[in-house]
């Protein structure tokens, strides 16, 4: 019986042994089991625009999503109806409808780092 222990205790030994030399450093190792890809969030740190930007670009970045396709009844841009119905109540109020945010439509417009002249710009672009 001991020589039977003996004798898988060697065996194992010599696997382990022979499994752990395969002829690949450890640097070998690490380059096969990389992984394939990498997410890269960012700094961290909100990026800042050169300068204000127009209306125009103010809509395509965050209200084109809503009021470019009508959704929850957003005036699209050049509805002259349905902006007429809003500026009724005056410019001012429409612009601060989009500044604190209106119904639906959260406060400016899912562009949190707008300027307010920005969204005035936005809602110029959006009205003519």
């Amino acid at each position: 019986m001991k020589k039977a222990l003996f004798a898988i205790t060697l065996l194992a030994g010599f696997s382990i042994a022979h499994a752990a030399d395969d002829g690949q450093s450890r640097e070998d190792v690490a380059k096969r089991i990389k992984p394939v890809g990498q997410v890269h969030i960012g700094s961290g740190k909100p990026a800042v625009p050169a300068g204000p930007r127009s209306g125009e670009d103010v809509f395509k970045a965050s209200c084109i999503a809503c009021h470019g396709s009508g959704a929850m009844g957003a005036p699209k841009p050049g509805d002259s109806a349905e902006w007429e119905k809003r500026l009724g109540k005056g410019f001012d109020t429409v612009l601060q409808n989009a500044i604190t945010g209106f119904n639906g439509m959260p406060a400016r417009g899912t562009c949190a780092n707008c300027s307010d002249d920005e969204l005035k710009a936005a809602v110029e672009f959006l009205v003519k």
